[in-house]
């Protein structure tokens, strides 16, 4: 199913999922195609295994093809399909007792050459996240990497914006605490970043 080009990607999104309720195997692969990559960008972040992501990615877009028919309009297509990847991935996690997302401050070889200021911030806040608890790491990067609101990372959660905004404070909160231990620093450092 091919629609054209004049539709926004909300309305083209819509008409997908109406097909894939009918049954239209085209539709669901064009849906699949245009999610694929934003996925991929968003589980990656929390597992490093090509396998994993891909195995979330196919069981995430089988929820679609089987409850296309469910679908009521009550948030948008995006907002649904990244929720039901949220979950699955979570679920995906909880199954694999040492998750590959999990790695530990031994499993980063040491750098021999002084990376740049950026590279190394970036490293430092990774090693941050990964210490957070699953929840409160997907919360984050729903927000800040993604860019989406409370209420659709409430309705990609499945829980109330109350939750999200505790998830969000308790995070920032063990980031302050995590961040000047890995990087050496003196504790005062956090009240320089946070």
């Amino acid at each position: 199913m091919t629609l054209p080009a004049k539709h926004s990607p909300k309305e083209r999104d819509s008409a997908l999922l109406v097909a894939i309720a009918a049954g239209d195997r085209r539709a669901i692969e064009e849906l699949y195609l245009s999610y694929h990559r934003r996925l991929a960008r968003f589980l990656s972040r929390f597992t490093p295994r090509y396998e994993n992501v891909e195995e979330i990615i196919n069981d995430t877009f089988m929820v679609v093809w089987q409850s296309a028919k469910d679908f009521r309009n009550a948030s948008q297509v995006s907002t649904w399909i990244i929720g039901i990847a949220y979950r699955t991935a979570l679920k995906s996690f909880r199954r694999q007792k040492n998750h590959a997302g999990a790695l530990s401050l031994e499993d980063y070889p040491e750098q021999t050459v002084d990376p740049t200021f950026e590279a190394e911030v970036r490293d430092w806040l990774k090693h941050g996240l990964n210490r957070l608890p699953i929840e409160q790491r997907l919360t984050l990067e729903l927000a800040y990497n993604m860019g989406h609101s409370l209420e659709e990372i409430a309705a990609i959660t499945d829980c109330p914006v109350g939750t999200v905004k505790a998830r969000m404070f308790h995070a920032r909160e063990k980031l302050r605490q995590y961040l000047p231990t890995l990087s050496g620093a003196p504790s005062d450092l956090s009240a320089r970043i946070g």
